[in-house]
């Protein structure tokens, strides 16, 4: 599945010189954490969320000497500069991490979980914003009904990825749990079968009793 099936596409978004206020009302009315920063074309420039705004609001509370302390403590000057911070733009993470429509949900997942964030804006190849994805829709694609998943591996796994003949490969998912069946004429067909199922969106397992073609079969054909 690609990113292209999950985004949002209708964008909360907001420009660089944007007080950091006005951000915190807006993440509150739209009900989001965090939102990309964009340019007059569109282009994203960094994205600004709730934990830039608490990375803030930490130096005004720290205990240790309040906000002076703070600044004078071990941090970064980056660190610096965002607890000095007064837009969207000098808050904001940047350069953002992002993603094209074309990558595969599993790839935005791994993604997320190496660099610890929870949105990645999508972007075209000019670098304009065409969509937002979130955990949450990653979390969504993990619970699909298994009707979908299984119509999704005969697609687009044994269709059009594979080229195998319909009914060649058997596919049963109960509770996202995969079971194959049928006949391949090599074990790497079948170890690339295997591999591509299970990186189907809501995938939980797969169990396979894919074996190989016999040669009296193949040569019968």
């Amino acid at each position: 599945m690609q990113i292209s099936d999950l985004m949002t596409t209708d964008v909360v978004t907001t420009t660089a010189g944007t007080p950091l206020r006005d951000i915190a009302e807006m993440l509150l009315e739209h009900e989001i954490s965090g939102m990309p920063v964009c340019d007059d074309s569109g282009t994203v420039l960094g994205v600004v969320s709730e934990g830039d705004i608490l990375f803030k609001e930490s130096g005004r509370l720290d205990p240790r000497g309040g906000f002076v302390g703070w600044l004078l403590g071990s941090r970064s000057e980056r660190q610096l500069e965002k607890a000095q911070a007064r837009t969207a733009g000098e808050a904001m993470s940047s350069p953002p991490i992002t993603a094209a429509p074309f990558e595969s949900s599993a790839a935005a997942a791994r993604r997320m979980t190496e660099e610890g964030i929870n949105r990645l804006p999508v972007v075209a190849m000019d670098g304009r914003l065409v969509g937002i994805l979130t955990r949450t829709d990653l979390i969504r694609a993990f619970v699909r009904p298994d009707h979908v998943i299984a119509t999704e591996i005969r697609d687009d796994v044994l269709r059009r990825v594979l080229w195998l003949t319909p009914g060649v490969i058997d596919v049963d998912v109960r509770q996202g749990e995969v079971n194959l069946a049928g006949e391949l004429e090599t074990e790497a067909e079948i170890e690339v079968l295997e591999k591509l199922v299970a990186k189907v969106p809501g995938v939980v397992r797969v169990s396979s009793a894919v074996t190989l073609r016999s040669e009296k079969t193949a040569v019968g054909r």
